[in-house]
């Protein structure tokens, strides 16, 4: 069976006291895809440390090791790198004083190494985190394909030191003239309301996140807000890559920004509930409670 769902962008090196633990939003994206019933792809650049693949039939090649199990039978395109993107985060103080370090750094994704198995994927991820996903991807999928973006990796940069700070979206009008949606958080533009309203009328789709607050839906001059379902957070990584894939998973089968932001807010709730991927929902878990809560 072909995937149904590519993400494209580096799976990273998270750095922890007990060692790294794979990341980056192809990551969440893909086990997440995988749990709501779809066949995941992960094109990405990265060595191979801590990752076993089996090679397939058509050039790609199956994850049948990783560290915690979690990317274990996800299809993937890994194109060589000595080193894998690498983030550390130094914390002063308290948890909300964080200075992020990109220790190495994997070189940028082309749209020519896409394999051509994966061409006429229906669902598309754009999710980059240091700046390695050109412009040219958001043209190079057929019109019919549903093309999405969370751009936070082109709105930050680094120093020499590799230290990260925040930074305005370079190469905005070439996404937009392309994606069919856009979604980001609040904090992504440091809660910037004239940004956003600015991004709403120049996107065909946007969809902005606000934590515990829920998300909006911006289309069409109109916006529509989505409350959030109630949770007990334990482990906030990665949430905005659950949202963004659940969203574009139930758009695909509704075509209903709403009803998929709200499903999306349900599955990125139950996400947080534990640490790293390991309490991404399947599906079942997400239909039950939407049945039983209505």
């Amino acid at each position: 069976m072909p995937i149904d769902f590519l993400t494209i962008g580096h799976i990273t090196h998270d750095s922890t006291p007990e060692g790294f633990r794979l990341g980056g939003t192809v990551s969440y994206a893909a086990v997440t895809a995988s749990r709501l019933g779809h066949r995941p792809g992960i094109l990405t650049r990265a060595s191979t440390e801590g990752i076993a693949l089996r090679p397939s039939s058509d050039g790609t090649a199956i994850i049948v090791a990783s560290p915690d199990g979690t990317l274990d039978g996800i299809d993937i395109c890994l194109l060589s790198s000595p080193v894998s993107t690498t983030f550390t985060n130094i914390y002063h103080g308290t948890l909300s004083e964080r200075m992020q370090v990109i220790e190495a750094l994997a070189a940028p994704i082309s749209p020519d190494e896409l394999p051509p198995v994966w061409a006429n994927v229906p669902i598309v991820l754009l999710g980059p985190v240091a700046r390695e996903v050109p412009p040219a991807w958001a043209r190079t999928f057929p019109e019919k394909a549903l093309v999405g973006i969370t751009p936070q990796g082109w709105m930050r940069k680094w120093d020499e030191q590799g230290r990260v700070s925040p930074t305005p979206w370079e190469n905005l009008p070439e996404f937009l003239a392309h994606a069919d949606v856009i979604i980001l958080s609040r904090e992504d533009v440091g809660g910037d309301d004239a940004y956003i309203a600015d991004l709403a009328c120049r996107a065909n789709l946007l969809i902005v996140t606000d934590g515990w607050h829920g998300a909006t839906v911006h289309r069409c001059g109109e916006s529509f807000p989505v409350p959030a379902r109630a949770t007990e957070q334990v482990d906030p990584t990665g949430a905005g890559d659950v949202f963004a894939t659940a969203f574009l998973i139930r758009m695909f089968e509704t075509g209903d920004p709403v009803v998929a932001v709200r499903f999306a807010n349900i599955v990125a709730s139950m996400s947080v509930e534990g640490i790293g991927m390991t309490r991404i929902p399947y599906r079942d878990a997400v239909d039950a409670w939407l049945q039983r809560e209505g």
